[in-house]
């Protein structure tokens, strides 16, 4: 099962949440909102399953009036975890397999390398959306976790960076630096790359990766 999480931060505007969700997610998808990310959720006409944080962002409090009680978990503002660490441990806890993150953009570049962060641990998104950027993971080893694939606008740009612990091994199509054969290593990264007419695919032979492009929903 998918667990989508709203976050704090910059999100996509109310639209685009909308079709994403629609469109992209499927219908058992668990949506959870962590704190103001219920304000995300809301505004794009979305009634999460869950929210969870300690409720000291929500501009307007009484709209949770619209769940009920029992699906609103509120935490201690003093804690060892964030909002958003607390919806991934709540999403594993519920079943989910998978998660996105939605938000998260622009604000504290603490709370931007945070959510970073996340993408090296053991249990990781594989899809982060802000108000700039739609951040996918690849993982070696899983087949439906594998590669990324898709059509962008032509000459759009795709940033690659190594995750986790090495080695590192990947290949790609369509883009204008092929990543067949680099020697990657701690640290090194693929910038601005560029898709030429759009459609492209990467492929994690080895390790993880994160793959950043811009947001096109």
């Amino acid at each position: 099962m998918l667990g989508v999480i709203f976050t704090g931060g910059e999100s996509p505007d109310s639209l685009t949440i909308s079709k994403l969700i629609k469109t992209e997610a499927p219908q058992s998808a668990l949506l959870i909102a962590a704190d103001s990310g219920f304000e995300a959720a809301y505004g794009a006409g979305l009634k999460p399953d869950w929210v969870i944080g300690d409720m000291d962002s929500i501009a307007d409090p009484k709209q949770l009036e619209s769940l009920p009680p029992e699906r609103i978990i509120r935490a201690q503002r003093d804690k060892d975890f964030t909002d958003t660490e607390m919806a991934v441990s709540l999403a594993a806890e519920k079943g989910c397999d998978d998660f996105w993150i939605i938000g998260g953009g622009g604000g504290r570049i603490d709370h931007l390398f945070g959510i970073r962060s996340l993408f090296e641990r053991d249990i990781f998104p594989l899809r982060w959306i802000t108000d700039s950027a739609d951040i996918r993971c690849i993982n070696a080893g899983t087949e439906s976790r594998a590669r990324v694939c898709c059509e962008l606008e032509a000459g759009a740009v795709v940033s690659v960076f190594p995750l986790g612990d090495g080695t590192w091994e990947a290949k790609s199509e369509g883009l204008k630096w092929a990543l067949n054969g680099l020697s990657w290593d701690r640290g090194f990264f693929g910038l601005s790359n560029i898709a030429v007419d759009g459609k492209f695919s990467i492929m994690a032979e080895k390790g993880r990766f994160m793959v950043v492009l811009p947001k096109e929903i």
